[in-house]
C-alpha cells in the first residue's frame, strides 16, 4: 500500500516538510497517544470503511489555510497540495469497555507533494508516546479481548512501502482510497456534536458542496442503512474496488467490484476467472448466485492462503462479518 521512498522524499518540499517522529508533525495537541487534533486538524470517517485485521481507525485531514476540495460527484476529490490524511491504527485492550485503554500500532500519513502522493508510515513504541518512521514495516502481535469477550492474539502486520502501491495504485499513480463523496457522505460525532461530516467541512471552509443530491455508500454492518444490495456493494466498492476498477491494479481480471459497476459480468455473476487453479479453487463462476460456497469471490475472502486470500496483501485474518455479508448476498440473488 505504500510507494518506495527515495532519499529526495525526505528533503523539503515546498508543501510538506518530512520528519522522522510523529510528534513533530503537531497534528495532536497534548499527550500525543490522546490523538486529540490541534485546530487545523479534522477527524473524519467512511460509511464502510476498509477491513484491516480488525484494527480500529481514527481518521484525521489537514488542509492548507486557505486552500479548499474540490468537489467531484463519483470519483475521488481532487485535494490541494499539502493536504496531509492521517490514520491510526490501534486495538482497544477490551473492546467491551473502550474506557480501558487501547494500544496504537501504526500511523499511515499520505501527503500531496508536488510531485504527487506519497506515503510514510510510523510505528508506535512501547510506552505509547510517540511513533517512529520505518519504511520496511513491521510484524507485531495484537492482544484484545474482542466484542464478545474472547481472548484474542493475533499476527498483525505493518506493510512495507512497496507494498502500499498495490492497494493505493490508480493508472500507476498513488492515490487516496477513500476520499470520495459516496464514502464521506456521512455523520460524524464532533465534539461539537453529531453533524453531516461534509457539511461541515464546508462550513470550516474546506469544500464548497452543490446543491444537488450527494451520493453516499451504505454501512455494510447498518441493516438501516440500506438494503443488502446496498451494504454488500458498499462492503465491495472499499474493500475490493481500489484494485477491481476500470484503472486499477487488477483491470486485467475483467473482475470489476467499485460501486460504479453495472455490468453483470463484470461484477462477477457468472463469470469464469482469468485463470484457473489455486486462485479460483477450481470453481467457475466468481459469483454463481445462490451458491456463496460454489463462487471464487467468497473462496478467495475466506481464505488467508497467501497464493488464494482476496485482498491478496497484508491481510492475515478473514473477516468473518463481511464474508457472512458476501455469502447472504449472493445467496440472495438467486432470487433477482
Amino acid at each position: 500500500m505504500f510507494v518506495v521512498l527515495s532519499f529526495s522524499n525526505k528533503q523539503t518540499d515546498p508543501y510538506f516538510q518530512f520528519h522522522e517522529n510523529l510528534s513533530e508533525y503537531n497534528f495532536f495537541k497534548g499527550e500525543l497517544n490522546k490523538l486529540q487534533p490541534a485546530d487545523d486538524i479534522i477527524p473524519y470517517d467512511l460509511n464502510t470503511p476498509l477491513f484491516t485485521d480488525y484494527a480500529e481507525k481514527a481518521r484525521f485531514i489537514k488542509v492548507p489555510a486557505g486552500k479548499k476540495i474540490s468537489y467531484n460527484a463519483d470519483h475521488l476529490f481532487d485535494m490541494p497540495l499539502g493536504t496531509v490524511l492521517i490514520k491510526n491504527f490501534y486495538f482497544y485492550n477490551d473492546v467491551r469497555k473502550p474506557e480501558l485503554g487501547r494500544r496504537i500500532i501504526e500511523t499511515r500519513l499520505l501527503a500531496h507533494m508536488q510531485d504527487g502522493w506519497h506515503t510514510y508510515q510510523y510505528i508506535w513504541n512501547e510506552e505509547q508516546t510517540d511513533a517512529v518512521f520505518e519504511p520496511i514495516g513491521d510484524v507485531t502481535t495484537a492482544e484484545y479481548i474482542d466484542a464478545a469477550g474472547k481472548k484474542i492474539k493475533a499476527e498483525y502486520v505493518v506493510p512495507s512501502q512497496p507494498q502500499c502501491k498495490g492497494c493505493h495504485s490508480r493508472r500507476d499513480t498513488i492515490v487516496p482510497i477513500g476520499m470520495a463523496a459516496r464514502h464521506l457522505n456521512g455523520d460524524y460525532a464532533y465534539a461539537t456534536g453529531k453533524q453531516n461530516q461534509l457539511q461541515y467541512w464546508q462550513q470550516r471552509g474546506l469544500i464548497v458542496l452543490p446543491s444537488t443530491t450527494i451520493p453516499a455508500n451504505a454501512k455494510w454492518n447498518d441493516e438501516q442503512s440500506g438494503s443488502l444490495n446496498d451494504r454488500a456493494r458498499a462492503y465491495l466498492d472499499i474493500n475490493c474496488g481500489h484494485c477491481h476498477n476500470a484503472y486499477g491494479p487488477a483491470s486485467t481480471s475483467g473482475l470489476l467490484l467499485d460501486i460504479h459497476t453495472s455490468n453483470p459480468t463484470a461484477l462477477g455473476i457468472f463469470k469464469t476467472p482469468v485463470a484457473a487453479g489455486r486462485g479460483s479453487g477450481n470453481l467457475k463462476y466468481a459469483i454463481e448466485p445462490g451458491k456463496p460456497n460454489q463462487s471464487f469471490l467468497v473462496y478467495r475472502m475466506n481464505s488467508t492462503d497467501v497464493g488464494i486470500a482476496m485482498p491478496e496483501l497484508v491481510r492475515t485474518r478473514i473477516h468473518k462479518e463481511g464474508v457472512a455479508l458476501i455469502s447472504k448476498w449472493i445467496k440472495e440473488l438467486e432470487k433477482n
